[in-house]
């Protein structure tokens, strides 16, 4: 990823392995705090019994970002855009099932910020 498209590639790389550190961080830590505020739609009395759920989910979101952070890492361009193209799909693909099962925004937040990074190092 060179050039300005591929610094613009690596920027939304970053921003797409941010949101699922912080994703991590309200499923993992912040359930019954931070999560009642996000997923407003939840009832409050199924967060404490869910709290294990959740964080199973964080961890998920949490190799994600690993994935996404180890790709801006790797010197050879050529690795370094097969697994960032790797792991923006399994984001997108995420997104993709999250609004057909629970909410179209799920797409909307983390789906398409995930298909315009793909995009970009795709033509990066």
């Amino acid at each position: 990823m060179e050039g300005t498209i591929g610094i613009i590639a690596k920027i939304f790389v970053a921003i797409v392995a941010l949101e699922h550190l912080y994703i991590l961080w309200i499923e993992m830590f912040a359930w019954e705090t931070a999560g009642k505020k996000t997923f407003k739609s939840l009832p409050a009395e199924l967060f404490k019994p869910t709290k294990g759920l959740a964080a199973n989910q964080g961890l998920y979101n949490g190799f994600l970002a690993a994935g996404l952070i180890w790709s801006l890492l790797i010197e050879n361009p050529e690795w370094q855009k097969n697994i960032a193209l790797f792991f923006l799909s399994c984001v997108v693909v995420a997104g993709i099932y999250g609004a057909i099962t629970a909410s179209k925004n799920i797409f909307v937040k983390q789906g398409l910020p995930a298909l315009i990074a793909l995009l970009l190092v795709l033509f990066s």
